[in-house]
This record gives structure tokens, sequence and C-alpha cells, in this order.
């Protein structure tokens, strides 16, 4: 394995995640972030779901965060790094403006790859230095327990270095699924961003209530989640950048009707788990209820 220092730019839901899990394996993991204080903080409070669904102990746990840093110096962060995993908000403009700066300030080993849910390697790859060292590798929300690592590339992008970043996923205790002809959403989101469009499309047009559409599909696929469930986990702020990016791909009403929704949401605080409110209230959803799926 050639990668040894890791940089992970942007810990939010999933970038914390893998900054955690990577640190946890064994590697040196800067974690970037314009709030490191905040940064820190999301992952630590990963220890109880790690504790519960992997039986890690305090010390174990522990022992991962020892091999995590913080920083919001994106020099610092990546001086000696020999991957960095970019984890920033679904903005093309956002993605356009950090790949920029990473390019002038990371050392020329370094390989790059973007989290992004939907945009392909060929849209961001023009925005760095070193095409043959540019592509994708998405992550599953709950990393540690959904453990793919979904992994495409450009035209450009070296075979060796695809070949290092399949072998690092397994590093890191993910299945590596190698995708090798470029596809928005991957083979997850492909299947998974319509589907819960659908169920939004649902709820903005006034046709049944978030409770009421999770209900009919774990009552009728058998199915442990439903949509806007899944929804509140991986948090809205996500699903809002994503229905702006549809929008502005597709121009279909839908999206910006979807996305001007979830930005009332989000602008009342409601914007998931992690605030405590979105769909549902937490830390007791009424899904939790025993008796859920049978009122």
């Amino acid at each position: 394995m050639a990668f040894k220092n890791i940089t992970i730019a942007g810990t939010g839901v999933l970038g914390s995640q893998i900054a955690y899990q990577t640190a946890l394996n064994g590697f040196s993991v800067t974690a970037y972030d314009l709030n490191p204080a905040d940064a820190k903080k999301r992952v630590e409070a990963l220890r109880d779901s790690y504790k519960h669904d992997l039986k890690l102990s305090d010390e174990d746990f522990d022992k991962g965060l020892a091999s995590l840093t913080f920083t919001d110096d994106l020099g610092e962060a990546v001086k000696d790094s020999d991957y960095v995993i970019e984890a920033l908000p679904e903005s093309l403009k956002i993605k356009e403006s950090f790949y920029q700066e990473l390019s002038k300030k990371a050392p020329e080993k370094t390989v790059f790859a973007s989290n992004s849910s939907t945009m392909i390697p060929s849209q961001l790859v023009k925005f760095v230095d070193r095409p043959q060292k540019f592509l994708n590798m998405h992550f599953a929300n709950r990393i540690w327990k959904c453990n793919v690592a979904e992994i495409m590339g450009t035209a450009q992008t070296d075979p060796a270095i695809f070949q290092e970043v399949v072998d690092f996923a397994r590093a890191i205790k993910m299945v590596p699924i190698e995708i090798h002809k470029e596809q928005p959403g991957y083979v997850l989101n492909s299947l998974l961003i319509p589907f819960l469009f659908s169920a939004m499309s649902l709820w903005v047009k006034g046709v049944a209530e978030p409770e009421t559409v999770d209900k009919d599909w774990m009552i009728s696929t058998g199915s442990p989640v439903g949509p806007f469930m899944m929804l509140d986990d991986v948090g809205l702020r996500t699903a809002w950048n994503i229905s702006n990016n549809l929008y502005e791909s597709k121009k279909q009403e839908i999206f910006k009707i979807v996305a001007d929704k979830l930005k009332e949401k989000i602008d009342a605080g409601e914007d998931g788990i992690e605030s405590g409110h979105g769909f549902y209230t937490y830390p007791h959803p009424a899904f939790e209820d025993p008796d859920f799926l049978k009122k």
C-alpha cells in the first residue's frame, strides 16, 4: 500500500465518517475543515455507533482518534499527503474553488479523489493540475456498517492509480465497487436518488405526509427504513444541494419545488438528525414507537 498520509477535506456527515474509519485502520489522517472544533465534535459523536455496531471498546475508539488531526489550514493539511478525499458540499462552484487551491498546495505525489454523490469525475477533473491522478471514491452513509466504496475514474485516470485506490478501500475495510464507465450517481445513487425524489414529490404535491410514505414503503416491502427516515439520516442540506444540481442540469420544475421546500425546513433549523429535527424529531422519533407501523 503506497498511501500512508491521508487528508479528508470537509467533515460533514460523510467526511467525518471517512476520516475516522481511515484513522481507525492504521492511517495517519488530517481532517481539513473551516471549523476544526466542530469537525472534532462530529468525529467524536461517532463513538456510540462504533461501540454498538462494531463492539469497539472506548480504548479502541480512542486509538483511532489518536491518529487524527484537525486543521483549517489547507496547506498544512496536505503538506505530506499521499491521498486527498474531498467531501465538500455538492456545489460545483465550491468544488472548483477548492480543487484550484488544492492543486497549488498539494505535493506532486498526491492523488485526489472526490466523494461527490452526483458529479462524475470528468465534471471536476478540469479543475485539477493532475488529471491522471484524479478520480471519484464514493462512500455510503454509516460507512463502518454499509461498507462500500464506489470507485470511478475518467479516461485520463492512470490505471495504476485506480488500483491503488481499490487497494486503499480494502485496507480501510470497504468493499470496492469498481465502476469502469462514468455514471452520474454511480450504482448506489443511480438507484437511491430517484427513489428519494419520488418520495419527496409525493410530499411537496400534498399526496401523502412523510410518515405515511415511510409506513407504506416499510409495510409493503419489508424494508426496515422509509425514504424520509433516510433523508433525515443523510441530512437535508445534502438533499437540497442535490436538488439544486438536478434542477440546473435537467431544468425540471419538480426539482426546484423540492429544493425550495427543503430550504424552508433548513432555514427553520430542521436539517436532519444532527440538528434534532428533520422530517422527524430526535432523539425519540415517531418511527421508534413499537406500534409505528400499526397506527
